[in-house]
């Protein structure tokens, strides 16, 4: 339901702060050079000169591993790669797998943690000077030096609830965290986390497909107004020996430690602790050697303390002695340099969200971001001065639309992504800060475009201005009247209006909609993530489930007033979060909504984690703060149902279990409300797995939309 952790489609994606691993390009130092994987191999090139390409590890001398590779790092100076292969998925991602490392010069080929069960290494990462690799193993963390080819534990006490270097399902789910470990600048230590899920209730999947008996699946997963694991930071020497807890001041249970990062000089660490509540943020410097610790900024906000933009890890300036941050405390999402005492000085100074950072340039004294002051919809690259003062947009003016940039080291160049929603993706090399093209394609606007998608504003009878976009059907008649399809999601995670090439497509389609005769139709609600600032993300705090219910149904009265719309063939759909939009307004606005297809919802708002629940609807903990999660929760309106219902749900959903269907069912069922329902067995809330899944949910949801909301003019 809330996957924090997005990957975007690049063509080229960024190495990931501290996991060092990633499926795309991994920059040299230089800033020109990159290596990718090609064809099984791993390749060196230069964004200089497309004939500038060598083959630094062959398919052939890979092929001892066994498996081809599936991400890579490569050490400063070159010499070596630390190359992860046979990967096994732990929940959404495939984290665990096996660790080799080829050296350049020598041309050897050896594994990293050979005596370790197989595909059991988790982050595995080179020491700065290279010449040891940490890693996690079975929720303990390992050091092997690579000369002497030994291998000690830093960690014994790992079990399968104490996990050392790595995360629970709820810390990994909704703050995207994962890698739990960090080796100091000078390599001596190695600072890490250690989650205590040991009082944590299990929910039990259950399988009774793949045995003749059935049998559970638990996992550890806190529910809203349940308490969180005990968190708490250690640092070690790589050496062996005990570890150096930091006394973070406070509770360990009713608190999240979001971020953990070495400052510059290796004798003490950065930390970020959230309360329980996720209101306050406090920044927290530790002392390596003896725990000790000292708070230098605290945050409030009367709604959440939004962590994203830092936690993937933060950037020292002025030798070490500030770092950049982002935070939403003036009413816009602007960056500040703080320094070790505290003292904070705004960056970005203008009226606009500085949406996401895409370098920092130490040297030149400059920050690239994005943002989209004027369109929410598009996306655009400016900088600002270190020192503070006015953004300069950097994305040429009149290429309107949403633009992509993974920009090298040095700063001097960039892998650029551009595609609006009539303009299909197009890739180029470009000079900065010029925007000047180097190679790729020549970017252009798509001008001749038959059976365009259209952005459109709907302005509500709340006065709420809301963006959309429309795909009308081929061949639109405009003195006819057609059916129409909402595409909702409605929750803070996703914004699903972009001015972005395929974003009307629909994967649970089986065809075409707009050749079949849909209007499909998204419009976003107050509280999704879009540049519009604080107050409109956040307007949704303590209302999921009735705000942006509300948004959606008034924006869909509006687009009913439009002659070509027929109101008696009013469909909405939607997935997870959208899933839980699409059954609240089912259930909330019959008159509006005629079908609906929902699938994998939250039907029961006290079923789902406590980080995320509690972070959007406040901490359940009297009759007032449960009254609030029941207001909100699809299962108290269902009584209301009128119109058509198909319910989708997977019996092996880790994310939003499958108990949400059959709370539902029950509620349908009291009150004789017949719907259809199709539960998919051991499926997980991606609902992709098994031969066949996919056809038969795309056959399901077609044919239900055809039979009860028929396409076509009238």
């Amino acid at each position: 339901m809330a996957q924090i952790a997005v990957i975007l489609l690049f063509l080229f994606s960024p190495l990931i702060a501290f996991a060092q691993f990633n499926k795309g390009t991994v920059w040299a130092k230089d800033g020109y050079r990159y290596y990718n994987i090609v064809d099984g191999s791993i390749v060196e090139s230069d964004v200089r000169s497309a004939a500038n390409r060598t083959i630094i590890a062959s398919k052939s001398a890979l092929a001892p591993m066994g498996h081809t590779p599936v991400r890579f790092a490569i050490t400063e100076d070159g010499s070596k790669l630390l190359i992860n292969c046979n990967t096994k998925k732990v929940w959404r991602y495939d984290t665990r797998g096996d660790y080799w490392v080829y050296d350049v010069v020598k041309k050897t080929l050896k594994q990293i943690g050979k005596n370790r069960p197989a595909a059991s290494l988790m982050f595995a990462k080179f020491s700065p000077d290279g010449n040891k690799v940490a890693y996690v193993s079975e929720h303990n963390i390992f050091v092997e030096d690579l000369t002497a080819g030994t291998a000690i534990a830093l960690t014994t006490d790992g079990t399968n609830t104490l996990i050392n270097g790595t995360f629970d399902w709820a810390y990994e789910e909704e703050f995207g965290m994962r890698d739990g470990f960090r080796w100091s600048p000078d390599g001596q230590k190695i600072a890490y986390w250690q989650i205590d899920a040991g009082n944590i209730k299990k929910y039990l999947m259950m399988n009774m497909t793949d045995s003749v008996y059935s049998y559970t699946i638990p996992v550890e997963y806190p529910t809203a107004g349940h308490d969180p694991s005990s968190c708490r930071i250690g640092i070690v020497k790589v050496s062996g020996g005990s570890t150096q807890w930091m006394d973070v001041p406070g509770d360990k249970v009713q608190h999240y430690i979001t971020l953990m990062q070495w400052t510059t000089n290796s004798s003490q660490v950065l930390l970020q602790q959230l309360n329980r509540a996720q209101n306050q943020s406090k920044l927290i410097l530790a002392r390596a050697d003896n725990g000790s610790t000292r708070a230098i900024f605290t945050e409030t906000d009367k709604a959440w303390v939004d962590t994203k933009q830092n936690m993937a890890g933060i950037t020292w300036i002025n030798d070490g002695k500030e770092f950049v941050w982002s935070s939403e405390q003036d009413g816009w999402r602007h960056l500040y340099r703080i320094d070790l005492n505290g003292r904070y000085k705004l960056i970005t100074r203008d009226a606009f969200d500085a949406f996401s950072v895409s370098h920092i340039d130490g040297t030149s004294g400059v920050i690239y971001f994005i943002a989209s002051p004027a369109n929410a919809t598009q996306r655009y690259l400016y900088k600002v001065k270190l020192i503070g003062g006015r953004a300069e947009r950097v994305t040429p003016m009149e290429l309107a639309g949403t633009h992509e940039y993974v920009i090298s080291p040095n700063g001097k160049l960039a892998m650029h992504r551009f595609s609006n929603v009539n303009t299909r993706p197009q890739r180029e090399i470009i000079s900065l800060p010029s925007h000047g093209h180097l190679s790729g394609d020549v970017i252009s606007l798509n001008e001749d475009i038959v059976g365009p998608v259209e952005l459109f504003k709907v302005k509500t009878a709340d006065g709420v201005e809301m963006d959309g976009w429309m795909k009308k059907p081929d061949n639109f008649d405009p003195q006819k009247k057609y059916p129409v399809v909402f595409f909702v999601y409605g929750e803070y995670v996703k914004q699903t209006v972009l001015d972005t090439f395929g974003v009307h497509k629909n994967k649970y389609y089986a065809g075409d909609m707009a050749a079949d005769g849909y209007i499909h139709i998204s419009i976003d609600n107050r509280g999704i993530p879009a540049p519009k600032g604080r107050s409109w993300r956040k307007a949704i705090y303590k209302n999921i489930g009735l705000l942006n219910i509300r948004d959606q149904a008034m924006a869909a009265k509006e687009v009913l007033k439009w002659p070509f719309i027929d109101s008696s063939r009013v469909a909405v759909w939607g997935v997870s979060g959208g899933g839980s939009t699409t059954l609240n307004l089912m259930f909330q606005y019959p008159d509006i909504y005629k079908t609906g297809i929902s699938i994998a919802a939250l039907t029961n708002q006290f079923t789902y984690d406590n980080i995320y629940q509690e972070r959007y609807m406040g901490v359940p903990v009297d009759a007032e703060s449960r009254a609030i999660y029941i207001k909100g929760s699809p299962l108290t309106y269902a009584k209301n149902l009128q119109g058509n219902l198909l319910y989708i749900h997977g019996t092996g959903d880790d994310n939003v279990h499958y108990n949400n269907a059959e709370q539902l069912l029950n509620e349908l069922i009291k009150h004789n409300k017949q719907i259809q329902f199709m539960a998919y067995p051991n499926r997980s809330h991606s609902l992709n797995e098994g031969q066949g899944t996919s056809m038969h949910l795309r056959t399901l949801f077609t044919k239900y939309l055809k039979e009860h909301c028929p396409p076509g003019g009238r």
